[in-house]
């Protein structure tokens, strides 16, 4: 199990390395020389699907157990990196802003090996409940898109302010407009609420039926509630007044931060710090 882990943190590796000349040239960074064992950038473009599926096949090797699914912390750390990899490269985010691959690659190779070095006993035990289970991978479709509209409203901050101060940029020609991207993004959040919405609407009426007990209203329930809030609020005001740039942006970075501590951030306070 252990070399598929390392197989895994190879591949993402090798696939970043091969995407950092693109980051360098699109900040405008000289060109270093490049080392004879680096892999050409083109071959990031089977590198990544190949280090995905490996990914998936290390994710669900460590989630399936005879008597549950495994859905500790080091595991949905992992499934939810593995993710984001995977959405970065099918929306061809990779090709447009490589930068965001130098980014999520390291991260999903880190987060790959979660699993080996945090073992838990924590089963999710309505493993046999089919729903139960789509009702939490809807939820960690939800939170990678999140994340990925989160690292590209980071890199779009970055590309404002550097037209605001009129400096030159150098990756200018290779990227779609601003106006594109920015649209995509929001597609991306949009993708997510609804996911996020049916999340957060299965939860609460039929959280008996999925998870053996009634609905309570604890600080998972109040962080996903904000998130759903900021999420929507930001559509409306996109839909309404146009809402667009820095704004946009900041309300983006905030409702993901706030799905993030709904339940990656939960976990980590229940099974790290307080050790349940």
């Amino acid at each position: 199990m252990i070399l598929l882990h390392l197989a895994v943190v190879a591949l993402y590796g090798l696939a970043a390395w091969a995407l950092w000349p693109a980051t360098a040239a699109a900040s405008g960074s000289p060109p270093a020389p490049a080392p004879k064992w680096r892999p050409p950038a083109a071959h990031a473009s089977w590198l990544l699907p190949v280090a995905v599926l490996a990914h998936a096949v290390l994710a669900w090797t460590n989630i399936a157990a005879p008597d549950g699914l495994d859905l500790s912390l080091g595991n949905a750390v992992s499934v939810v990196a593995g993710l984001a990899a995977a959405l970065a490269w099918l929306s061809g985010l990779l090709a447009t802003m490589p930068a965001i691959g130098t980014v999520v690659l390291p991260v999903a190779a880190a987060a790959s090996l979660l699993p080996a070095l945090m073992t838990s006993a924590h089963r999710f035990p309505y493993a046999a409940e089919p729903w139960a289970a789509i009702h939490v991978a809807v939820a960690l479709v939800a939170y990678a898109l999140f994340i990925v509209a989160a690292l590209q409203a980071l890199l779009l901050m970055g590309l404002e302010k550097r037209l605001h101060r009129r400096l030159p940029d150098p990756g200018a020609d290779a990227m779609p407009p601003l106006l594109t991207l920015e649209r995509f993004m929001f597609r991306l959040v949009g993708g997510g609420f609804i996911l996020l919405t049916v999340t957060l609407a299965t939860g609460i009426l039929f959280s008996e039926q999925l998870f053996g007990r009634p609905f309570v209203f604890n600080h998972k329930s109040v962080f996903s509630v904000l998130g759903w809030i900021t999420f929507g609020g930001l559509l409306w005001g996109r839909w309404r007044y146009g809402w667009r740039g820095r704004v946009a942006l900041r309300w983006i970075l905030a409702g993901t931060a706030f799905v993030f501590l709904a339940y990656l951030g939960s976990k980590f306070v229940l099974e790290v710090l307080l050790g349940r």
